[in-house]
């Protein structure tokens, strides 16, 4: 199950410039996807082979028609989205560089309009994972209030919370963040958004900021260097699977499909990990968050030709069992 926010992305790559004027330039490829860490993430998890659902608060326009079926299409259950009366579809367009650098046109839209009477209790307390994806994107007011009611109640029902953020926001937004997190089993946000929300200069302390919230563990990703773990008292390393890099676009939310795949099936912490930098580097490889990645199968042939060991035992894990 993932909740939050969901986004139309609209790409076209290479764009150099913008042209001048009434002016044109000639693009190899446009597509749209639906995206932002709640649909990005969904899409994801279902190519993984995870039976998902998703909720989230979407326009009543055409772009909302279009999240809703690039995600049916993906076999995502489409059932807990919301469809907001007048309220604009969260969109963003983003002209893709040669060197994959994603510069973006955002327009906020409906995300922020999900309330909790939106959401379905029994969904949430029969899931096995909830990845609340982008807590920030849908407020302050809703994070001190709804959102760590229903975090607590997904991981009271035994669920494993997984939470991410869409911006990287400063330390007054972590503070609105701290009953979720307190909720949470994993948090996952960029090294970037980390060191921003905890107003810290060292990752290792901004780690132990959000330990010190409540969050049980934490998972920092950090592009070409790869990602930190933190969990069951170790850190851990994990290094990044090089690719010809065309759009970084979603490499955070296959991450974090690929890290909640991997936990699901009983991975170690570090092997989910290595499992989520897998997922991620696929997705690199093309444009749009649901680029690159096709299967569980195709992940961990990827991984095996760089770390054989970790392949071995992933691939061990996910024998007979489902990711769901």
């Amino acid at each position: 199950m993932t909740l939050g926010a969901h986004i139309l992305d609209v790409l076209g790559r290479p764009v150099e410039s913008i042209p001048p004027g009434q002016g044109s330039a000639r693009l190899a490829e446009i597509r749209a996807t639906a995206a932002g860490t709640a649909a990005g993430a969904a899409v994801d998890l279902a190519r993984l082979g995870a039976d998902v659902r998703t909720i989230g608060a979407i326009g009543d326009d055409l772009l909302g028609d279009m999240v809703t079926a690039a995600l049916a299409r993906a076999g995502v259950g489409t059932g807990g989205l919301v469809r907001k009366a007048g309220a604009q579809t969260s969109a963003t367009i983003l002209p893709i560089r040669r060197n994959g650098e994603r510069p973006a046109l955002h327009v906020p839209g409906a995300t922020s309009l999900l309330a909790e009477e939106d959401i379905d209790p029994g969904a949430i307390v029969s899931c096995r994972a909830l990845l609340i994806g982008g807590p920030d994107a849908l407020g302050r007011a809703a994070c001190r209030t709804w959102l760590p009611r229903v975090a607590a109640a997904a991981r009271a029902s035994g669920a494993l919370v997984v939470v991410d953020v869409l911006h990287p926001g400063g330390p007054e937004d972590l503070a609105a963040m701290r009953g979720v997190l307190a909720a949470a089993d994993w948090f996952c946000p960029n090294g970037d958004q980390l060191l921003a929300l905890t107003g810290r200069g060292d990752l290792d302390a901004a780690i132990g900021d959000v330990l010190a919230l409540g969050a049980r563990s934490v998972a920092v990703t950090l592009g070409a260097r790869g990602c930190v773990v933190a969990a069951d008292g170790a850190r851990d390393r994990v290094p990044a699977i090089p690719v010809t890099v065309v759009d970084t676009t979603g490499c955070g939310d296959a991450f974090n499909a690929g890290l909640i795949a991997g936990l699901l099936l009983g991975c170690a912490p570090g092997d989910a990990a290595r499992l989520g930098v897998a997922c991620g580097a696929l997705v690199a490889t093309g444009l749009g968050s649901d680029a690159g990645l096709r299967s569980l199968d195709q992940v961990i042939g990827l991984l095996d030709g760089h770390d054989r060991a970790a392949a071995r035992r992933i691939r061990a894990a996910a024998g007979g069992t489902e990711v769901r």
